[in-house]
């Protein structure tokens, strides 16, 4: 009587359908079992990977499986690490050897393929914030200005560069470079403690380059000497400015997330920020 019951039970297309999608591939009309086979082989991302297909009456589509988007985010969070790692006690890159400066790029590289291209006219909202730099492969070349001109840090004017922040605001396109320093002083007097802001005007150049425009330079001393008011540094004339010295430049995103930045400046220096 059961088995009855069961046999006149209605079935609708569709619940057949939908079940034998479940369970077997699917065909769409018109398409045999072999070429619907050879669809799914060419629509694979790779031979690790496979596809969900999903069935209609008159369409089939492909869908990536649950669990491969955590998969690249675990894979992107790894090769964060390496990168991270290969720039550790480097001290920003002002004690990078050449094969120091090898591995960083190497790392970089591979974290910028993994994650793509960066789209920052879809969020802009991701440079907000005061980031601080871990690296600059600029500063294994012993200067404060890395590639570009820039006071020596040995002994012709000692200087101790501590530490190093970019402090951008997404709304009102400021951009500030600041850097702290230590600047020697002359037997018995202690050393000078500064803070140097270099500030900016910001511009976002399709989707991942961003132009930077010099505007004026700010000296606030700190320690024992903070009491002192800041100090604005003039700025150099444009016709008694180097070429090389044009008050502006550009650098492009490579990769960026909620605490980490990768940028490329527009003479081949690769920076390493994380958010302070």
């Amino acid at each position: 009587m059961a088995s009855l019951l069961h046999s006149r039970l209605p079935l609708s297309h569709n619940h057949s359908l939908s079940n034998s999608c479940q369970s077997f591939p699917c065909h769409p009309p018109g398409r045999s079992k072999r070429s619907t086979q050879r669809l799914l082989e060419e629509r694979s991302y790779d031979s690790k990977r496979t596809l969900i297909c999903q069935s209609g009456i008159d369409e089939v589509t492909f869908i990536e499986p649950p669990g491969s988007k955590e998969a690249k985010a675990e894979l992107i969070g790894s090769l964060k690490l390496k990168l991270l790692s290969a720039v550790s006690g480097l001290n920003r890159g002002l004690a990078a050897s050449d094969d120091d400066l090898k591995k960083a790029d190497e790392a970089a590289k591979e974290l910028e393929s993994c994650a793509g291209a960066v789209d920052l006219a879809a969020d802009l909202d991701k440079l907000q914030g005061r980031w601080k730099l871990i690296y600059s492969s600029a500063f294994s070349s012993r200067t404060l200005g890395g590639s570009r001109p820039g006071p020596p840090t040995g002994r012709l004017l000692p200087i101790t560069l501590g530490q190093v922040f970019q402090r951008i605001d997404v709304l009102s396109k400021d951009f500030d470079n600041i850097v702290e320093l230590e600047l020697g002083a002359p037997w018995p007097f202690p050393p000078v403690e500064a803070t140097a802001t270099l500030a900016h005007k910001f511009e976002l150049i399709g989707s991942s380059m961003i132009k930077i425009v010099f505007e004026k330079t700010t000296v606030k001393t700190t320690g024992n000497l903070s009491q002192l008011p800041p100090l604005e540094v003039p700025r150099i004339p444009d016709q008694f400015r180097p070429p090389s010295n044009t008050g502006s430049g550009e650098f492009e995103v490579t990769y960026i997330d909620s605490d980490t930045r990768v940028t490329r400046g527009d003479r081949g220096e690769l920076r390493v920020f994380v958010i302070s």
